[in-house]
């Protein structure tokens, strides 16, 4: 069970079950890429603002899910909205800039683009995303759908991760 810091910022009541660090496995494909696995790291964590700081971090793994190397990081904030809704910004040192906005619900968060700006050097023409995170059974279920101006948005990448 999951309880509400006292502490906590009556704005992000909504996301207080993100709140700390994840851990977990998952897998990613994209056409003409053999799928593989990954381990990943999420932390959510907050400073009494109304906001949450977000830091993810994931590598490739070898036959016995050991990392072995770095594949992608990405920071940024995620911002709920007296309407039920949340704003996200996210940045990453591949090129790419998103803002992404999306309706909380009781353990489920469904986000989508509104805008992926890129650098010209950006690792891939990476142009809209979809994004779930949903809590089941005490765990954080993830997933990136992602569109390119080569493919239409599809399955990407996805994980299961349990609180450390």
């Amino acid at each position: 069970m999951f309880e509400i810091p006292s502490d906590l910022n009556p704005a992000l009541v909504g996301l207080a079950w993100l709140r700390g660090r994840w851990e977990g496995t998952g897998y990613r494909q994209w056409p003409g890429e053999a799928k593989t696995s990954y381990a990943i790291q999420i932390d959510f964590a907050d400073n009494g603002g109304d906001y949450l700081h977000y830091l993810s971090q994931s590598f490739e793994t070898d036959d016995e899910g050991r990392p072995v190397k770095a594949l992608a990081m990405e920071t940024g904030f995620w911002r709920p909205l007296a309407d039920g809704s949340v704003d996200v910004m996210m940045c990453s040192p591949e090129g790419y800039a998103e803002i992404w906005f999306g309706k909380l619900a009781p353990g489920r968060i469904d986000l989508i683009t509104d805008a992926v700006a890129r650098t010209n050097q950006a690792a891939v023409a990476y142009t809209a995303g979809r994004r779930l995170y949903g809590l089941v059974d005490g765990k954080l279920m993830f997933s990136f759908d992602r569109a390119t101006t080569e493919h239409d948005l599809q399955s990407y990448l996805w994980a299961t991760l349990e609180r450390r």
